[in-house]
């Protein structure tokens, strides 16, 4: 049995290695774990910036990659918790954004300002305990090559959105949008998708 099994198998260890890790009843990282742990653990490629004023609560039980050429913009937060986050090569992450995992963003994407696209939901079924104390639920969000999210968007836990796509300022992504299309609203809605045979953009 390795070492992460073994932690995993004993709450009295995990419980103790947690606490180690992060700052009780907070979800930021120890500064041990900032300066010495991340910045050989996580993956950053060639060229990648991350702004000084980025609020980075990564922790080394899950991945945190930004490729190559890819910058996240100052006031942004970003957060590996529950699930691993994922930026491709030649990723701009706008002002004020908010990542928190599980989610996967592809290459030459353009985030536009504060968006949040949240893996996360937190459980409320037993109505005799606070929602926070509940503990929380996971869905992967996807994001594909070359799509442009406008600002003030919303993601929602469990979504994919296709490559080159066009999401509106504004929208709030509640389900599934398909590659090649512009959508808008709350909830959003396809409005136009490329035609590859026809090579032109139709109304949906």
């Amino acid at each position: 049995m390795g070492l992460k099994e073994k932690i995993k198998s004993n709450e009295q260890l995990k419980k103790m290695v947690h606490w180690s890790i992060l700052i009780p009843k907070q979800t930021r990282p120890r500064l041990w774990i900032k300066w010495f742990v991340n910045p050989f653990y996580h993956k950053k490629g060639k060229g990648a910036r991350i702004r000084p004023r980025t609020r980075l609560d990564v922790v080394p039980w899950n991945k945190f990659e930004l490729g190559e050429d890819s910058t996240i913009e100052d006031f942004s937060a970003i957060n590996n918790g529950v699930g691993p986050v994922i930026i491709g090569d030649r990723t701009k992450i706008g002002l004020s954004n908010t990542i928190i995992g599980p989610v996967t963003i592809g290459n030459d994407i353009r985030l536009a300002q504060n968006i949040t696209i949240s893996g996360l939901n937190h459980n409320y079924e037993d109505v005799n305990l606070p929602i926070h104390v509940q503990g929380v639920s996971t869905a992967p969000i996807t994001i594909g090559d070359g799509t442009w999210i406008g600002a003030n968007v919303v993601v929602l836990a469990g979504v994919t959105i296709g490559k080159n796509c066009v999401i509106a300022a504004g929208s709030v992504v509640t389900k599934d949008i398909p590659n090649y299309a512009v959508a808008v609203g709350n909830p959003a809605r396809v409005l136009k998708q490329y035609n590859p045979e026809k090579q032109i953009w139709e109304k949906v």
